[in-house]
């Protein structure tokens, strides 16, 4: 597919992935340490949480076009974005996979397809494994400082700085490349991963644990794999859990694994994932650890989230969306993109009407402001601004002290002499 959308700009550039198993294993790379790059790290379940969590977050956020402050309803571009970028793929998968790309790679990249007018068709999502960044830093004169190799099915194509959507992970040293989080995680991810192959282990050996057995005197060393072959068949798995097990006269077994509790196993798994998740942002509740958990503090972690998590991550991608896809004459006369935070801070429906409710006796929103909030259609004379004092029109505040006159509150008065 990349093929037919970027065929006129091929470059017989080579590139050469991290990420590539065969590759690694050139450079002795084994399973373990392959098991943290990319996506690989989705077999271990914090990590899995994290990204998911992440991305579905980001995912159900409407993303909409304004023009100052007033939303832009009927525009292509803004159909594109809020419900299909391009024919493959709706919205939400899009932007899931954007973040899960830019939350284990570092940068996320979509391809800015353009039809024969220069008008936007469709935002293609790229592998981030497959894009090489250039960056020209010879000529301070150049015009493409910065372009991108994307290679697909053995072929390069060239695509300039305005052609790619680049958005860059939580942490970037020079401002254009993003850092892979999972460079700096390998001890936590690989923690984690040795922590479930145990308990993995652990279960399939029927919850039998290592020990010694004890003999005297001397077996030869084929008498000693026939020994423990049938020790083994005898003792582990499932099928063997919680049965007897029986040793000829003269053997003697004595366990040597520590358990768990001596091993401070759960405590120990617990500060695993907890750091893992701080480094994604992700908060405590969000992984059902609700150990220190009150209504109150889930509340403000939820808060927290966005605060700390999400609006960083907005604002990169509202920043390069409004500078890739809308001219400068559009962003001077008003036009930007913003993510609709309203589904990540909706509070309870008491909560909600009792803002309104504030809010609209404040002069700051109208009664069917309030009411498009909750998805309820407009109600004629709604668009007006109600001020306290009975509620009314702001333009009526003041007239209950009128007595006679024009409505300038000009002319005799009750009890006035004429």
């Amino acid at each position: 597919m990349l093929g037919k959308i970027f065929e006129r700009r091929n470059s017989e550039k080579s590139d050469f992935s991290i990420y590539n198993e065969k590759l690694a294993e050139l450079f002795g790379l084994n399973g373990s340490n392959l098991a943290v790059n990319g996506f690989n790290s989705l077999k271990e379940a914090t990590v899995y949480i994290c990204t998911k969590i992440r991305s579905e977050s980001i995912g159900k956020l409407p993303l909409k076009l304004y023009k100052n402050k007033i939303e832009c309803k009927g525009n292509e571009l803004s159909y594109l974005l809020k419900l299909r970028p391009n024919k493959f793929m709706s919205s939400i998968n899009f932007w899931k996979a954007i973040e899960t790309q830019r939350a284990l790679k570092g940068n996320a990249f979509a391809a800015i397809i353009r039809n024969k007018k220069g008008d936007i068709d469709s935002l293609i999502p790229i592998e981030a494994d497959k894009v090489k960044i250039v960056v020209d830093d010879e000529s301070l004169l150049s015009t493409n400082k910065i372009w991108y190799i994307v290679t697909d099915k053995g072929k390069q194509y060239k695509l300039f700085a305005d052609e790619m959507l680049h958005f860059l992970g939580d942490i970037t040293l020079d401002g254009l490349i993003g850092i892979p989080p999972l460079d700096y995680l390998r001890c936590l991810v690989e923690n984690g991963k040795c922590t479930q192959e145990f308990i993995n282990k652990f279960f399939r050996n029927g919850l039998s644990v290592k020990g010694i057995i004890q003999y005297v005197g001397d077996l030869n060393p084929e008498a000693k794999k026939i020994f423990i072959k049938e020790f083994e068949n005898m003792s582990n798995g499932l099928a063997n859990a919680h049965s007897v097990s029986m040793l000829p006269i003269g053997y003697q077994f004595q366990p040597i694994s520590l358990s768990m509790a001596d091993a401070q196993f759960l405590d120990n798994a617990k500060l695993n994932y907890r750091q893992i998740a701080a480094v994604f942002g992700i908060k405590s509740h969000h992984l059902n650890d609700l150990e220190r958990a009150t209504h109150t503090n889930i509340v403000e972690q939820q808060n927290e989230f966005y605060i700390d998590t999400l609006q960083p991550m907005l604002t990169g991608y509202e920043q390069e969306l409004n500078y890739k896809l809308l001219a400068r004459s559009e962003f001077e006369k008003g036009y930007y993109f913003k993510f609709n935070v309203d589904a990540i801070l909706r509070t309870s429906l008491k909560d909600r009407y009792e803002a309104y409710r504030v809010g609209i006796q404040g002069s700051v929103l109208t009664p069917n402001e309030a009411r498009s909030k909750e998805d309820l259609e407009p109600l004629e004379g709604g668009d007006k601004l109600l001020a306290n004092g009975n509620i009314m029109p702001v333009e009526m505040a003041g007239t209950q002290y009128m007595r006679g006159g024009d409505e300038n509150g000009k002319g005799s008065k009750k009890g006035s002499k004429e």
